[in-house]
């Protein structure tokens, strides 16, 4: 899936989202988002780095004690 793959998916969930909502506000769709995105993103990356939390953390270009912390925030550990 290409990069511009992944941003139609995401365009295409928010509007539909949006659409969802009929007359409410939304709020926080920036929080969301990413807390939603976020879980398969650590997965995928763990499982390319069987399990090493400094070797995903290299991957993803964050701090491994960030990336431990997201990891419990999703519950991946």
């Amino acid at each position: 899936m290409s990069k511009e793959s992944i941003q139609d998916a995401v365009k295409k969930s928010l509007e539909k989202y949006f659409k969802d909502l009929g007359e409410q506000q939304p709020s926080n769709v920036y929080e969301m988002v990413v807390f939603t995105v976020e879980k398969p993103i650590l997965e995928a990356v763990m499982a390319r780095a069987d399990g090493n939390q400094s070797q995903a953390a290299d991957m993803l270009g964050i701090n491994r004690n960030t990336l431990r912390k997201k990891l419990q925030q999703h519950g991946l550990i």
